[in-house]
C-alpha cells in the first residue's frame, strides 16, 4: 500500500516544536566535546487542531485510525518541506451546536 498524504488543514495559530539531539561529554578541564546524535538527530512535533462538522471530522479521524498509530503518512508542516509523520494519540470533542473539533500531536518519522 502506497503512504498516504495527509491534506486536511487545521486552526490557524499552529507552534510547532524542533528539537536538535545531540550527545555529549563533559571533560575535567572545562571542554565539553558535542556531537549530533544519529544521522536524523532533527525531529519536529506539531499539536494540530481541526474545526468542522461531522463529516470532516470523522474524516480526519477515520485517516488517524487507518494508520494505527504505527504506519506513517506525508505532511507538511507550516513554513516546512513535505516529510513522514506519526499520530499517536488524539482528542474528539463535540462543540456547541454541530461542531467538533479534533486536537492531535504530529510526530515525525523516519520510515513508513
Amino acid at each position: 500500500m502506497a503512504t498516504e498524504t495527509f491534506t486536511w488543514r487545521g486552526v490557524s495559530g499552529v507552534q510547532g516544536s524542533v528539537k536538535l539531539r545531540t550527545r555529549s561529554a563533559q571533560f575535567g578541564d572545562g571542554y565539553e566535546q558535542v556531537v549530533a546524535d544519529g544521522i536524523n538527530n532533527k525531529t519536529q512535533s506539531w499539536p494540530l487542531r481541526f474545526a468542522g462538522g461531522a463529516e470532516l471530522i470523522g474524516a480526519i479521524q477515520d485517516f488517524i485510525d487507518r494508520h494505527a498509530g504505527a504506519k506513517s503518512f506525508y505532511w507538511t508542516p507550516p513554513l516546512g518541506v513535505q516529510g513522514l509523520y506519526r499520530v499517536a494519540e488524539y482528542t474528539p470533542a463535540s462543540e456547541a451546536g454541530l461542531v467538533y473539533t479534533l486536537s492531535a500531536t504530529f510526530k515525525q518519522a523516519y520510515r513508513p
